[in-house]
């Protein structure tokens, strides 16, 4: 079996090239990169040290806040201790929170927000029980102490892991990885778990070699050889079916001691952890979907912090909703506001709200427009647009046309976070799989904005969108918001 090594982004398009137009896939790529893989375990030396620092940081804004820096005053003292001994013996026990609740976990410091549920869990864990210590037991720590410093605390622990997050992101991003991995499986699933790892170089798995059933028919010993010929260490396999009944476990015995990880990636796509639950029946490890979480209390909730946070911003907006508004009246003819017939929830339409960013019977032009679209599928986008006003052009770069979209979310109609509102006739056009996304409320922005806003091909923007209908969670929507203010911020990918 022989091997060649090719540089990723060669073998990778021309995997690419073969597969669209139906010619032999060259198998056996050999897309070895030339880059060293990443470690984590200095990643998160540095995250626990930063933990300690920034613990400290907040323990001392706390102190300071509520007793300044007298700390030789007999009077600051609990049962005879001083309190600024008791107040640091909680850095350590932070930490040891942290290390219990798997916050330190090598597997979620990457991607997802796993990392940031198990901090926030650790946090209301101890907040918890200080307050009960303090109104249940009636320990005398001070209630301005706890209330200031326990939540600065949480806020500024996952504001740093954010930001060592990107730039381990970053450094993922130049062509590192921490798991070099050669697949395993099913033609067809192998060549899609190598696509899908390709579009998120963040995850860590940079894919060195794919083998589908026939190549590894030659025995485990023989892989194992190929892995390591590649310098690689992660084996992933795809699909339901890995050659047979009880390879899969074969396999896992003898990378036993082997330094080499197994990945399964089952047939399962596009479901995110929390939908999952592994249920071990008589030795058989069953994967439970559950249903989606966007019922119940918890559509009760989003919908309550969509119109919280819509009431706050149009009402701290104001101004720039007022200045924005004088300056179209100044620079066209024509009214202030736009609007839109849109399809929502189940399909109900609704009338959706922008400024007007183009000149007067824009929609009546649009067909002489229509050979500039440069968007595939269903979507119609044009750089440059002719019809768009200047300063259209600048309030669609920064997305500041669709403030007025918080009225739409304050009546119900729109969420801050869901798919895109569609046009009548583009949901004329949907398939059954895609009208999927009239299950939950269209968002003022989503994960396909996010995610390469206007420059995604229409297949992927589905995807992301009806990835969020199948898991959304509030943790999601606070990160589709929070990477939504950096893209308006810096104006990323809108015309």
């Amino acid at each position: 079996m022989g091997l060649t090594v090719e540089p990723l982004g060669t073998a990778a398009q021309a995997e690419r090239e073969a597969y669209a137009v139906g010619r032999p896939v060259p198998w056996s790529l050999g897309r070895g990169r030339a880059h060293p893989s990443v470690s984590l375990r200095p990643w998160v030396t540095v995250i626990a040290a930063v933990d300690l620092a920034t613990a400290l940081l907040a323990i001392s804004i706390g102190f300071w806040l509520r007793f300044g820096w007298h700390f030789q005053t007999d009077a600051v003292t609990v049962d005879g201790i001083p309190f600024w001994m008791l107040a640091v013996t909680i850095v350590p026990g932070w930490l040891a929170v942290l290390a219990a609740g798997g916050a330190y976990d090598r597997r979620f410091l990457a991607i997802g927000p796993e990392e940031y549920r198990r901090v926030l869990n650790c946090g209301v864990w101890l907040t918890g029980a200080s307050v009960f210590l303090v109104f249940v037991l009636h320990v005398g720590l001070s209630r301005i102490f706890v209330a200031v410093s326990f939540p600065l605390l949480i806020a500024l622990t996952l504001l740093h892991r954010y930001v060592i997050r990107q730039a381990l992101h970053n450094l993922l991003a130049t062509g590192h990885a921490i798991y070099r991995t050669v697949v395993i499986g099913p033609r067809a699933d192998a060549m899609e778990l190598s696509r899908h790892i390709d579009r998120v170089p963040w995850a860590g798995f940079n894919v060195v070699d794919i083998c589908d059933d026939e190549e590894t028919q030659t025995g485990t010993e023989e892989l194992i050889q190929r892995v390591r010929a590649l310098d690689a260490d992660t084996i992933a396999v795809a699909g339901a079916r890995v050659h047979g009944s009880g390879a899969l476990r074969n396999l896992a015995w003898e990378l036993e001691g082997t330094g080499i990880r197994l990945v399964v990636a089952p047939a399962v796509t596009d479901i995110a952890g929390p939908r999952i639950v592994v249920r071990p029946v008589e030795g058989l490890p069953l994967l439970m979907v559950e249903d989606p979480q966007m019922k119940g209390v918890r559509r009760l909730l989003k919908e309550l912090l969509d119109r919280v946070w819509a009431i706050t911003a149009l009402v701290s907006l104001s101004p720039m909703l007022l200045a924005i508004a004088i300056l179209i009246k100044l620079t066209s003819r024509g009214p202030v506001f736009y609007t839109q017939e849109r399809v929502g929830l189940h399909g109900e339409r609704f009338r959706m709200w922008k400024f007007r960013t183009m000149r007067v019977g824009a929609d009546a032009n649009l067909g002489n427009v229509a050979h500039l679209n440069v968007a595939d599928g269903l979507l119609f986008k044009i750089r440059d647009d002719p019809r768009v006003t200047p300063i259209g052009r600048w309030l669609r770069r920064h997305s500041l046309d669709e403030i007025p979209q918080f009225w739409n979310v304050l009546r119900g109609d729109m969420a801050l976070v869901g798919p895109r509102p569609p046009l009548p006739r583009e949901v004329a056009q949907y398939g059954e799989d895609v009208r999927r996304r009239l299950l939950v409320k269209p968002g003022m922005t989503g994960l396909w904005q996010v995610s390469g806003r206007v420059e995604l091909p229409w297949q992927e923007a589905i995807r992301l969108d009806l990835f969020y209908v199948e898991n959304w969670s509030v943790v999601m929507d606070l990160m589709v918001l929070w990477k939504t203010m950096r893209a308006v911020v810096h104006g990323k990918g809108a015309y």
